[in-house]
This record gives C-alpha cells, sequence and structure tokens, in this order.
C-alpha cells in the first residue's frame, strides 16, 4: 500500500512540474517581436474578425479558453463564428515556440 501511495505521490510531483514548466514556456518579450513582424496586419486592425491588441473585452473569452488552447488554434489555423485565425498567423515559417511566443504577448497585452 505504502508503494502506492509513494508511486501516487511521485506522479502528482511530475505532473505538477510540467504543469508549471508549460505555463512558463512561452515568453511574451519574444513574442512581441513576433508579433510586430507577422501579426500587427490583423490584430492591429481587426481584419478577418481579428481581436485588437489590448482589447480587454474582445481577449476576455478567448483568454478563458487558456492559453494552450489559444496557442493550439494559431498554430494549426482556426474558422471561428466572428472571425478567421490562418496558421501560424500566414506565416509559416514560424516556429511553434514563436507562435507560442506571440500568443503570449496578445494574451499580456489583453488581460
Amino acid at each position: 500500500m505504502s508503494r502506492f501511495v509513494s508511486a501516487s505521490l511521485c506522479a502528482l510531483f511530475v505532473v505538477s512540474i510540467g504543469s508549471a514548466e508549460a505555463k512558463a514556456a512561452y515568453n511574451a518579450a519574444a513574442g512581441k517581436a513576433v508579433y510586430d513582424v507577422s501579426c500587427t496586419t490583423c490584430h492591429k486592425t481587426g481584419l478577418m474578425g481579428a481581436p485588437k491588441l489590448g482589447d480587454k473585452v474582445a481577449w476576455a473569452p478567448r483568454i478563458a479558453q487558456g492559453e494552450a488552447m489559444l496557442v493550439s488554434k494559431s498554430i494549426k489555423g482556426f474558422i471561428g463564428k466572428k472571425g478567421t485565425m490562418p496558421a501560424k498567423g500566414g506565416n509559416p515559417k514560424l516556429t511553434d515556440a514563436q507562435v507560442g511566443n506571440a500568443v503570449a504577448y496578445l494574451v499580456q497585452q489583453g488581460k
């Protein structure tokens, strides 16, 4: 029984470390450079229904979905009721990490 408890506690510890690393995985400061080059076309003007940078009302329901969901949709692309997000913002040269950084920057500005 004690081995089971020990194993369970170890598993919980590993999962909690993984969760903390996932939350800290993206760098909003580095994301600003990506935003400036690849994201401003839509997120500055609201083109294709994109939520504008800093628009707290437009960003609130998106932020509520969680950063992981936003990053996933930004990498893969998304067509929603209010707009369209092209995969990697239409720049296939971006890495997944760069997209995540840009999302972190946009989320930071939308809070």
